[in-house]
Order: C-alpha cells, then structure tokens, then sequence
C-alpha cells in the first residue's frame, strides 16, 4: 500500500512541478510560494474545523487531531525546514529549465541515504554505493548538460540555490520519518500548512512588498492554484505512506523522485527546452542510480 501512495505521490509532484515553473515564468517568486502555502492552508482548513467541532471525520483518514505546544513546536521547525527549501528552490526553478532542475532534484535520495548514514549511524551495501557513485556521475555529467546552456554549476546562483533546496529537502525527508513515527499525519500536514503560511506573510512583508515596485512584477496564472492542489495531494499520499510501520524513508524518496520523468517530458513538449538527448542520457543514469539505491535499500 505505502508503495503505491509513494507512486501517486510521484505523479503529483510531477505536475506539481510543471505547474510551478509555468506559475513562476516570468512572476514574481515569493508572492506565489506565498500564495502557495495560503492555498495549501485552506485546502486543509476544512478537515480542521470538520474534527474539532463535529464527528464527521471520526476514526476516518481525514481526520485531524487535536495536540499540545509540544507537539506543534516540531511541526513549527518542519514548516521552517521546507519554506528555507522552497524559497530556495523556487528561485532555482524560475531561473532554470525544469529539463534540469528535474534530474537535480532526483539526486535527493543520495542526500536523505548519506544522512542516515551520518545521523542514524547505517550501513551502505554494494548496491547503494554503486547508487551513490551513478549518482555522482550523472550530477558531474548534468553539469556539462548545463555548460551548453550557459549555466556553470560552479558559478551560477541558481544552480547553488537548487542544491541548497535539494539539501534542506533532504533534512525534511529524513524528519518526516521521524514525525510520523510520533504524530497523525493529517496533523503534521495541515499545521505545518497553517505555519507555513504564517511564517511566509512574515517573508512576503518584510523582504518583497517594500520592494515590489523595483523588482518582477506578480502576475496571477491559474497555474498557480494548481501549485497547492497537487501539492496537497502528493503530500497526504507521502506522509500517510509513512504512517505505515512496513515503510521505508530511503524507499519512498527515491519513489517520489519518479516525479522527474513526468516533469522532463513535460519540459521537452511544454516549455520545448534544449539539449534534451544529453539531458535524458543524465537522467536515465539518475534513474539507474535510483534503481541500484532500491534493490539496496530492499536487501
């Protein structure tokens, strides 16, 4: 079951994608993560306010608990940890075909898999470290990709920014496993929602509106809603899948990362970006790498 809430969760994080870089050409980055998370927020207000004051969704999938300051304090630092990776990861998307943000992001699970060697003291076998080091390789290769197109990995801002992301994600994953080992997931989903959106008005006020008149403009695309819907989907199928005992953190980000394929052939017939036959040769080794990660993961 975990297996196939991870896959769906893939093919929503695909369009999820898409819709953010049509949300995000040429628009203003932090009025739509704003949006984003005010959207996502409302999506989940319902299911609040459905728990707290009727017994619609008792002892259903959707309903949401009620918790103490101890319990909101970690949903509050989850809400800190994934805004730090998508305001970085946002501006690395508008500035960068999703033909190569998409392979980028992929390498996550080498991120989250290296983690749980640093933090939680495992083991690599063979195969994840043939993982690791495909994964190494087809980054050093999607770097050349890049060169054909201006962008230096070494020098470019955005490449650094999406890096970044890809990092704080990582944290987010491996956190993830953490909270739904402790926490109902319709909690940590709908609270890190509502925080999100808190902590970005702080952002939207403090660091774009004074400046909103000398920098990008906004521009509402209904791209933008779509953002949040798919958004909110590709998270309740992950966190739920989590909440099973049978699943694996390591397993479920590399599963999630299948998003790439929808998000690359979405680049190539949508946006029709450049240099596709050695951007797919990059990603199918991602792929493979991935692949090797499983059957490791899996031993």
């Amino acid at each position: 079951m975990w297996v196939s809430l991870a896959l769906f969760s893939a093919l929503c994080l695909g369009f999820y994608d898409v819709s953010k870089k049509n949300g995000l050409k040429n628009n203003a980055v932090i009025p739509v993560l704003w949006l984003n998370t005010l959207f996502c927020s409302l999506l989940m207000l319902p299911f609040v306010l459905l728990s707290k004051h009727t017994a619609l969704l008792d002892n259903s999938l959707l309903w949401v608990p009620s918790a103490g300051w101890d319990i909101h304090r970690m949903v509050i630092l989850k809400a800190a940890i994934v805004l730090s990776s998508w305001i970085c990861g946002y501006f690395g998307m508008k500035h960068l075909p999703i033909t190569l943000v998409g392979p980028i992001n992929a390498t996550r699970p080498i991120i989250v898999l290296l983690g749980g060697l640093l933090v939680f003291g495992e083991r690599l076998n063979i195969y994840q470290w043939i993982g690791v080091l495909i994964a190494i390789l087809s980054f050093y290769l999607l770097s050349r990709s890049g060169k054909k197109e201006g962008i230096d990995f070494k020098h470019n801002k955005w490449v650094l920014l999406l890096i970044l992301s890809t990092f704080f994600g990582a944290i987010s994953g491996l956190y993830d496993k953490y909270l739904m080992g402790q926490y109902n997931n319709m909690f940590v989903q709908a609270w890190s929602n509502f925080y999100q959106v808190i902590l970005m008005t702080i952002v939207l006020f403090t660091l774009w509106f004074p400046k909103r008149k000398s920098s990008t403009p906004f521009r509402w695309r209904w791209s933008i809603l779509l953002i949040s819907v798919f958004l909110t989907l590709a998270d309740y199928a992950y966190f739920y899948a989590l909440t099973e005992s049978a699943s694996m953190i390591s397993i479920v980000s590399m599963i999630r990362r299948s998003s790439v394929l929808v998000s690359f052939l979405c680049g190539a017939i949508l946006f029709r970006e450049k240099n596709l036959r050695s951007k797919a040769f990059d990603l199918l080794l991602v792929l493979i790498g991935l692949i090797f990660l499983l059957i490791g993961s899996m031993q």
